[in-house]
């Protein structure tokens, strides 16, 4: 309730009498209690604005630290991304050399593969020329020893012949150091001088004879028959006869 002001106490008359004013009712509009209540409105209101800005703060901090999480799990990747790039790189090099080296080995597999079936050809073919040597000297074997056993043969039996040409046309046979040659000395071939000599010097180590040398020196078609038809006949006594002949022709 309102009280009456001073001011219109003063201002009223002793001898006044009841004035309007003091005939309202006192009224009471509860300013203290409307005060305590925007105090406790206003400390609500403070401790609700200071908790929001405690909030928007711990929100704001927290947004903050979100972000740089983010941004160091951003960073964390994009290392552990480079570290796998290179990685991969890494693996796809390797793989690359291991390529290139799977591709050499099969080359050199390949190479040494060419290699040994070139090898094995050559190895037969050597073998074949082996076998077919080997026959051929079975089969020269088989001919020297048959034409040894031709020639013990012939010796056996040119033994008495040798003895009568050698008395026959007055000559004498001689080794000359060579194993299967002989040099045949003829004497009596110059009237004049009976003691000069000529002489030819006969190779009989193959099937074919031939005459090596010959002293004096003849004209070498004549030999040449001669030992064409001992070779043909194997006859020594026609061809003894046949080169007394052509040496007594050259010293007359």
């Amino acid at each position: 309730m309102f009280e009456p002001s001073l001011s219109m106490s003063a201002m009223r008359s002793p001898t006044d009498g009841p004035s309007m004013a003091d005939s309202l009712p006192n009224i009471n509009f509860g300013f203290d209690d409307l005060r305590d209540r925007m105090a406790r409105f206003t400390d609500r209101f403070d401790k609700f604005i200071d908790k929001g800005r405690k909030r928007v703060l711990e929100e704001r901090n927290h947004f903050h630290t979100n972000v740089a999480q983010l941004q160091e799990d951003q960073r964390l990747r994009k290392r552990e991304i480079e570290s796998l790039a290179q990685k991969a790189s890494s693996h796809a090099q390797a793989v690359d050399r291991e390529a290139d080296e799977t591709a050499e080995m099969h080359a050199a597999i390949a190479s040494i593969a060419q290699q040994r079936d070139v090898r094995a050809r050559h190895r037969d073919h050597i073998r074949s020329e082996i076998a077919t040597v080997r026959k051929h000297i079975a089969q020269r074997v088989t001919a020297q020893q048959q034409h040894a056993r031709d020639l013990d043969a012939q010796a056996q039996s040119n033994v008495p012949e040798l003895e009568f040409w050698q008395s026959y046309l007055c000559m004498r046979i001689e080794g000359v150091g060579i194993a299967d040659r002989l040099k045949f000395i003829f004497s009596h071939l110059d009237e004049k001088n009976w003691g000069r000599e000529a002489w030819f010097d006969l190779d009989m180590a193959k099937s074919d004879y031939r005459v090596v040398s010959v002293k004096p020196r003849v004209e070498i078609e004549g030999i040449e028959r001669c030992v064409d038809k001992l070779n043909e006949t194997r006859d020594l006594g026609p061809f003894l006869k046949g080169m007394r002949e052509i040496l007594a022709t050259t010293m007359k």
